[in-house]
């Protein structure tokens, strides 16, 4: 590329790999990673949502590859990031609309402490420590398990503690 005009401008805008095959790579990465996400790293997200990591991720990949042209042409990127942004969007609105999506797609709160008692088995299924459950008990200002009427883990990965009455 010795100069500016030698670029193949329609190459450049054209399509490298047949359509089809574009939409079915970005569908089957999307739901892929949705999953992942959606049930092995959960408590590792934080307040932002499952979704939200999975569009960032993933369409900063699928646009780097066109914008570097490591066989893809930024049509194809394009192409790719919109089969993404487009499930990302349909699945916010499915959610929305239908309760019983929502209840698969996004996980229900978890209770890890009822009434002053931990419940070991929840803490085990999330791989939750009692170390790790205690230093999320004092940066709420509470000192013994009888401050703890109940303690969950929410669907954003955060933890909110109800405090009992004493």
């Amino acid at each position: 590329m010795d100069n500016f005009f030698d670029l193949d401008w329609v190459e450049l805008f054209s399509l490298s790999v047949p359509l089809l095959e574009i939409l079915i790579r970005g569908t089957a990465i999307y739901w892929f990673l949705f999953l992942i996400f959606r049930f092995v790293v959960r408590r590792d997200i934080g307040a932002v949502g499952i979704a939200d990591i999975l569009i960032l991720v993933i369409v900063a990949d699928a646009s780097q590859n066109a914008m570097a042209g490591e066989g893809s042409s930024i049509a194809d990127g394009m192409v790719l990031v919109s089969t993404l942004i487009g499930w990302n969007i349909v699945l916010d609105r499915l959610t929305y609309r239908f309760p019983f999506i929502r209840r698969i797609a996004e996980p229900s709160s978890l209770c890890l402490i009822k009434n002053g008692q931990m419940l070991k088995r929840n803490m085990r299924r999330e791989f939750i420590t009692e170390d790790e459950l205690w230093q999320k008990l004092r940066e709420q200002g509470v000192e013994s398990l009888d401050q703890v009427k109940n303690m969950h883990l929410e669907p954003d990965g955060n933890f909110s503690v109800v405090k009992t009455g004493n």
